[in-house]
C-alpha cells in the first residue's frame, strides 16, 4: 500500500468575483504548488469548501487537480458527503479519475455509535482505494481515537490517519496501537508531528507559503530541533489560524498578501472584520521578513 509522506496542501478552491469556481487558478495554484516543492494535493476538504460546491463543481474539481497534478504528485481526494452511500460515491469517483487516494472523514450528521463509524468505513474500503481517515472532533461529532483506530486499521485500504485532535500525544498512542501512519492535521503542530513520528502534514497555511512549509517539515522530520524552531516560531501565529472556523478566510487572504489570489470564500462565509484582516497581515509580515532575514544572514 502506498505511504503518504511529506507536505500535503489541502488546497483552496478558487472563485471569481461572481463565486463561480475558477478552474484556470485552480490549475495554476496546483502546478505553482508542485514546483514550489510540496509532496501532494488535497482538494475537495473543509478548506476546499467542498460543501458549498455543487456536485458538478466538485466532480470538476477533482477532474481539474488530477489533470493539472500530471502524476508529478499524488492527489488525495477528500469524500465527505451527508450520507454513507454519497461518501462512497465521491471515493468510486475519486478511483475512477485517477486519485492515489481519498481523506475520509467518519459520518458528519449526528454522533453515531461506534458500530456505526466502523460501518462507514467497512463502507469506503470497499471501494477499493487507499484511505486516510480523517479525525476532527472539533468540528465533526466523532473522535476517532487510538482504540477505535485500532479496530478500524484492520481494513484493508485504511493506510493512514489525518490526526486533528491538537493532542500529541495521540501520535504516540496511534502508532502503537495500530499500524497506520500518522499524519498530522492541524499546521501548529506541524514542527511537533514529525518530530514524534508523524511520516506527513495534510496542511492549510502552506497554500500561501509552501515552501517554508516543506523546508519546516523536512527539518522536523530530519530531527534538526534548532532549525526546525527557529522557522517554526516565525511560522507559528500564521499557524494557529489553520485551527480556527475561520481558516479558509484567513488562509485566503494570507494567499493575497502572498502575491497568490484566489478570490472570495462563498457564503455562508463572509469576509472578516477589519481587525482580524489586519492582525493576519502583521503575523505574515512577520513570518516573511523573519524568515528572509534568516535566510540572508545564513546565506
Amino acid at each position: 500500500m502506498p505511504k503518504f509522506e511529506g507536505v500535503y496542501v489541502a488546497i483552496v478552491t478558487p472563485f471569481t468575483a461572481t463565486f463561480d469556481v475558477d478552474y484556470k487558478r485552480l490549475t495554476e495554484l496546483c502546478d505553482w504548488l508542485i514546483t514550489q516543492g510540496v509532496n501532494g494535493l488535497v482538494p475537495t476538504g473543509s478548506l476546499g469548501e467542498y460543501a458549498t460546491l455543487t456536485n458538478e463543481e466538485r466532480a470538476k474539481v477533482v477532474h481539474t487537480v488530477i489533470e493539472a497534478a500530471a502524476g508529478r504528485v499524488p492527489v488525495v481526494v477528500g469524500s465527505a458527503a451527508p450520507s454513507t452511500r454519497q461518501a462512497a460515491e465521491w471515493v468510486r469517483h475519486a478511483k475512477d479519475s485517477g486519485a492515489a487516494g481519498v481523506m475520509a472523514l467518519p459520518p458528519i450528521q449526528y454522533r453515531p455509535l461506534e458500530h456505526e463509524v466502523i460501518a462507514h468505513y467497512e463502507a469506503l474500503n470497499e471501494v477499493g482505494l487507499p484511505m486516510i481517515a480523517y479525525n476532527n472532533p472539533h468540528d465533526y461529532k466523532v473522535d476517532l481515537t487510538p482504540q477505535l483506530l485500532a479496530k478500524l486499521s484492520r481494513l484493508e485500504h485504511l493506510v493512514a490517519v489525518k490526526e486533528f485532535s491538537g493532542d500529541i500525544r495521540r501520535v504516540h498512542d496511534i502508532l502503537e496501537y495500530t499500524d497506520l501512519d500518522v499524519m498530522i492535521g492541524v499546521d501548529d503542530l506541524a514542527m511537533e508531528g514529525p518530530l514524534m513520528g508523524a511520516v506527513g502534514w495534510i496542511s492549510g497555511v502552506p497554500n500561501a507559503l509552501p515552501k517554508e512549509g516543506v523546508e519546516l517539515f523536512n527539518l522536523a522530520r530530519q530531527g534538526k530541533v534548532q532549525e526546525a524552531t527557529t522557522l517554526y516560531r516565525r511560522l507559528l501565529p500564521l499557524f494557529h489560524y489553520d485551527a480556527s472556523p475561520q481558516l479558509v478566510q484567513s488562509i485566503k487572504y494570507m494567499m493575497e498578501l502572498g502575491g497568490f489570489p484566489v478570490g472570495p470564500t462563498r457564503p455562508p462565509r463572509l469576509p472578516l472584520p477589519e481587525a482580524e484582516y489586519e492582525a493576519i497581515q502583521r503575523a505574515f509580515e512577520h513570518a516573511v521578513n523573519r524568515h528572509a532575514a534568516g535566510e540572508a544572514k545564513s546565506s
